[in-house]
């Protein structure tokens, strides 16, 4: 049986070429090929500063550091995400809460954002950082996510893991207009690969400054940051905060770098297979990704909604189908507090009501640069199949 995942990576020769000039380098980690690809990626995305890691959990953690997160402090996202989203806090000391979707883009919904920080203001609960998704990636209001920033006194971070390469309102998302950092993964199921890693971006030198600290166990080789010592020690660098060894290495850099070079093109084919499915699919009992008019989806996935009301049918059978026929489609994504660890909180069913229909309709099929129009039509067919015998 041929296997046709959800997502996969595209990798060519000139990516294999750049990791082997690596790898015969003098400088497999800490050389000249990060501060490249993090000048490679701020410049497509408008951004001031990239700071490159080795994933977008390290990423979103270092995040919620450089912004002041600790103990007694609250962060809320949405509860369509991957689990990092939320974690992240909780590794500060933190505490997490969540915003339900919007029932359009299925991102975290400015509404009821507001409806929650009205609340949490009486009470004198407001949360330090907000955490907005780019679910699929297609990007959340973000100016309506800003405005209640600047009414409420929070910070925002983007998780635009799924986004690279998407724009917001024509602009790249990334830039930094609406955020105070962004982050975006290059995990292999993303829209590039570095093969684990990510970026981190902001405007703010601060930020930038303490990012890159943290990346790197808070030790700082920057000759104003050095503490005096006897002039007759030697201090070539010191330790001036508690950091981490999240640092990319030069050869996930090199594989990074040259995937830029066809991040437009991926992100056309992401759109041509997109078009593709609306069409096939449009006869079917299935809601497609509707797309706000501001927004230019990176399209990291392809999530249908399943309307089975007339079917006998259910979205586990869809799904247990899809998989028997080798299709590997995916959920995307278990709302977070219904996941064991986050009960244990006092998160319950029903917290986040259109999170949890959104949850019992959703199935992501494959959507990536390599899938051929045969695998497409395989796709449909079988999911034609699934629902209606």
């Amino acid at each position: 049986m041929n296997i046709i995942p959800y997502s996969c990576q595209d990798i060519n020769q000139a990516d294999i070429d750049a990791v082997v000039a690596v790898l015969h380098s003098d400088c497999l980690t800490q050389g000249h090929v990060v501060p490249a690809f993090e000048e490679a990626v701020a410049l497509y995305c408008g951004a001031k500063y990239a700071v490159a890691v080795n994933s977008a959990t390290s990423a979103l953690h270092i995040a919620c550091l450089a912004l002041g997160v600790g103990p007694g402090d609250i962060v809320w996202t949405t509860p369509i995400t991957f689990v990092a989203t939320a974690n992240c806090a909780i590794y500060c000391g933190a505490t997490v809460d969540f915003v339900d979707i919007d029932p359009r883009t299925y991102n975290l919904s400015v509404d009821r954002l507001a409806e929650k920080l009205a609340v949490a203001a009486r009470v004198g609960q407001l949360p330090k950082v907000v955490i907005p998704v780019h679910l699929s990636g297609q990007p959340c209001d973000m100016v309506g996510i800003h405005a209640l920033s600047q009414q409420y006194g929070f910070k925002i971070i983007e998780d635009a893991s799924h986004a690279i390469s998407g724009k917001y309102q024509g602009a790249p998302i990334g830039n930094g207009r609406y955020a105070d950092i962004t982050v975006f993964s290059f995990h292999p199921v993303k829209i590039i690969t570095s093969g684990e890693g990510c970026m981190a971006l902001t405007n703010d030198v601060a930020l930038a400054i303490r990012l890159r600290l943290l990346r790197s166990h808070g030790i700082s080789s920057t000759p104003e940051d050095i503490q005096p010592r006897p002039a007759q020690e030697i201090w070539n660098y010191q330790q001036i905060a508690l950091g981490f060894n999240y640092r990319m290495t030069d050869i996930h850099a090199a594989l990074g770098l040259s995937q830029m070079r066809r991040l437009d093109e991926f992100l056309i084919q992401r759109h041509t297979i997109a078009q593709r499915y609306n069409q096939l699919l449009s006869e079917l009992p299935i809601t497609t990704p509707w797309q706000h008019p501001d927004s230019y989806s990176a399209y990291h996935l392809y999530v249908i909604r399943l309307q089975l009301s007339s079917k006998s049918k259910t979205q586990r059978q869809v799904y247990e189908a899809l998989r028997a026929a080798g299709i590997l489609a995916n959920l995307h994504y278990i709302p977070v507090y219904r996941q064991p660890y986050y009960e244990q909180m006092g998160f319950a069913a029903g917290y986040c009501p259109e999170a949890e229909q959104y949850y019992a309709q959703a199935i992501s099929i494959p959507l990536y640069p390599g899938l051929t129009t045969e695998q497409q039509d395989y796709v449909v067919r079988t999911l034609r199949e699934a629902i209606e015998a």
